[in-house]
């Protein structure tokens, strides 16, 4: 009998009006593995002449990658079992059209937005973000000229209501991040801390206030500096804000550690770079072993995220991980197949202690730069132009944890555009290679709750 597709409407707001009962942590527990667009909508611009101006445009998308995101890379991604996308976003720093009320350029509002649908359309999670951003919070928390703040706040509760306005009714599938990596190094702790906490409840009342969805939405505070250090020793401060959603709010921090094994790029007087890390990747007679940082170093961090926040009641968000992956082949007596096996193993062991800890979903930095530099190394996993894994060793290391997800059916569905086929999805996250793929049931395809029999 041939079967009929029915979009069933009810079964729809069915599960909006279900989902608007999750709380983070239900959300976050469905979040893993997550995958980062890198710096794609946060580039272009460094320095604070491009503030509150209108210069970087659309083209800023792909002036530090090659690729102009499509509906076919984020359902590429999602098919290699990622199951949430962050997307890090710039917003004051070339894309403001109006100084005077901190007024977003609508092209670029609606590029992020169709960006989102992308993700969205194919069964992902999205965390969207105000990113670097050019510095103009990130890098002035510890200001306490009162104008200076003042005007912060204004800025920052002008974009957050903007971005909360134009997303009003997107569900929860979709979770805000107000911050990046808030600079709190080498300031005094108390101030600079107490000013990030005002700072994010204004982040918090801003959404909020526009009311829709965004009543329901999970938001997402970050640690001083992302630092795991630094925010579990302020815990407690966390679970003080003001928020008329209760059991909706995440804490994020970043996971870059050892530095000398992910981002250290030559040898210096007073270290080496770390190319092996792990049980039984050292190899013999380098002087490139790692020393500190590995598997114990990292269930300890890891540890202090569950005890001070996921058993608490408030999820994890590891916003950024990830370890440079270098090309050793011209280095003497140094192993290729080691430092593979040392990338492998620490995405691995990220994903596996996340896992086994529940509540905390990592969230691997991409920054689609297909070329290892060398011992400098890079942090990509996805070639997005070919559609093909890149990083080799990170992704074998994430799937030694979420195994590839198995495609049912063999013809490709056509819907509309007829060079990107529509992905299909069973209630588990799992990619269905067609509406005619013999599945029975409730499935999702392109934001629609669809009955296939």
């Amino acid at each position: 009998m041939k079967r009929i597709l029915f979009a069933l409407s009810f079964l729809l707001m069915a599960f909006c009006h279900a989902g608007a009962q999750n709380t983070a942590s239900d959300i976050i527990n469905q979040m893993s593995p997550g995958w980062n667009l890198g710096n794609t909508l946060e580039a272009k611009h460094w320095n604070g002449a491009d503030l509150f101006n209108n210069k970087g445009g659309l083209a800023a998308e792909t002036s530090w990658q090659p690729t102009r995101t499509t509906q076919a890379i984020i359902d590429y991604v999602k098919s290699l079992g990622f199951r949430s996308v962050r997307i890090p976003c710039a917003w004051v720093c070339g894309h403001i059209s109006d100084a005077a009320n901190y007024t977003i350029d609508t092209a670029w509002m609606a590029r992020v937005k169709q960006i989102v649908d992308y993700c969205l359309n194919a069964g992902l999670y999205v965390v969207l973000n105000d990113h670097w951003d050019g510095g103009w919070l990130e890098e002035h928390i510890a200001d306490t000229d009162a104008a200076t703040v003042a005007k912060n706040k204004a800025v920052l509760a002008a974009l957050w209501t903007q971005i909360a306005e134009t997303f009003k009714d997107y569900d929860q599938r979709l979770l805000f991040a107000g911050l990046n990596e808030p600079n709190t190094e080498d300031t005094p702790k108390t101030t600079t801390l107490n000013n990030l906490l005002a700072y994010e409840q204004v982040f918090i009342d801003a959404v909020r206030a526009v009311g829709g969805q965004n009543a329901n939405r999970v938001l997402v505070v970050q640690g001083p500096s992302t630092d795991i250090g630094k925010t579990t020793k302020y815990a407690s401060r966390f679970f003080q804000f003001n928020d008329t959603a209760p059991g909706l709010l995440a804490i994020e921090v970043h996971y870059y550690n050892p530095w000398q094994f992910w981002g250290m790029e030559k040898d210096e007087s007073w270290g080496k770079v770390f190319y092996y890390w792990g049980k039984g990747n050292h190899h013999s007679g380098s002087q490139h072993n790692a020393t500190w940082g590995e598997e114990d170093n990292m269930k300890e961090l890891l540890q202090k995220m569950k005890t001070n926040f996921v058993d608490k009641g408030m999820p994890v968000i590891l916003g950024e991980f990830g370890a440079n992956w270098r090309d050793l082949s011209g280095q003497k007596g140094e192993s290729q197949e080691k430092h593979d096996a040392s990338i492998r193993a620490h995405y691995r062991e990220l994903h596996r202690l996340c896992q086994e800890m529940g509540g905390m979903v990592p969230m691997t930095w991409d920054i689609n730069s297909c070329n290892q530099g060398g011992t400098k190394g890079i942090m990509t996993v996805v070639d997005r132009k070919n559609r093909t894994i890149f990083g080799t060793p990170a992704m074998q290391g994430i799937r030694d944890v979420y195994p590839e997800p198995s495609v049912e059916g063999v013809e490709a569905v056509r819907t509309g555009d007829a060079q990107h086929p529509a992905a299909v999805y069973d209630l588990q996250g799992r990619r269905l290679a067609t509406f005619s793929s013999g599945y029975v049931g409730i499935v999702v395809s392109q934001g629609r709750k669809m009955l296939m029999r």
